[in-house]
């Protein structure tokens, strides 16, 4: 029978693409540091990956981290895991954030195209969680949490068409699988499904008619912010969740009833 292993004082939880200003990853760092959580920021530009993680670090006042790292080369996230595991506490969780949208129609979209969302949104989320593991088996305990879509559920219908759609259906699958292999370990996987969230991901920054607009057929009038998906993030890789696992989060104002 697996034991609950308690979460150790110190502790370090990875982010990947969280270092845009106006992403939900970079509000689950902020979220997940003023809860006293070391921060280790991963994102393609290495640059801005720094700066994030040295404004939480000067903000909340903990150990935070920024290393450039690209998800879907296993080499550069070994490197990068390596640094973030010499420099700081011990990896208790993981948040897959990485990602990238695809407006292009199904008989538009180039193989090159389908490869390159593949690459970030699944194989990255893959290579990335495969390295992480390795320490928490070890230490039987961890936390991993991937972003899946509002889009995997409904066949698209926001913004992104069918390869942003079939990866990140491709998540809620892994989620799954993954969480049934680790849970001896005292590893728990899940996925959140988020519906139109105020960020940049869009086609840019939304304006005020654009978001009246997707709000429409939202029980909740409005679409989500950072904000809220960062709380829930928090949650589900906090100490309190460690009996939920498999699971995937709708977090959509009621846009999608599943």
């Amino acid at each position: 029978m697996t034991s609950i292993t308690p979460f150790p004082t110190e502790r370090t939880v990875v982010l990947t693409g969280a270092a845009s200003a106006r992403g939900i990853g970079r509000a689950a760092a902020d979220r997940l540091a003023s809860e006293g959580w070391s921060i280790a920021i991963l994102d393609i530009n290495a640059e801005d990956a720094k700066a994030a993680a040295a404004e939480i670090g000067s903000n909340r006042a903990v150990k935070a981290l920024g290393v450039g790292a690209d998800v879907s080369d296993a080499a550069s996230v070994d490197r990068a895991i390596t640094e973030i595991e010499d420099a700081l506490p011990p990896i208790v969780a993981l948040a897959n954030l990485a990602g990238i949208s695809s407006p292009t129609t199904f008989m538009e979209t180039t193989v090159e195209e389908w490869d390159k969302v593949f690459a970030i949104n699944m194989r990255g989320t893959f290579i990335v969680s495969q390295r992480v593991l390795k320490g928490m088996i070890e230490r039987k305990l961890g936390r991993i949490v991937s972003i899946s879509s509002i889009s995997a559920q409904r066949g698209g219908g926001t913004y992104s068409k069918v390869a942003y759609s079939a990866s990140k259906a491709g998540i809620i699958g892994f989620t799954r699988a993954l969480a049934r292999e680790v849970g001896e370990f005292g590893v728990t996987v899940n996925a959140i499904a988020p519906g139109p969230i105020d960020t940049d991901i869009m086609g840019g920054t939304l304006s005020e008619e654009r978001k009246a607009q997707m709000s429409e057929g939202i029980m909740m009038g409005r679409v989500g912010t950072r904000e809220e998906v960062a709380a829930l993030i928090a949650f589900l890789l906090g100490q309190d969740s460690g009996y939920i696992t498999a699971a995937t989060y709708d977090i959509n104002g009621g846009l999608q009833v599943s």
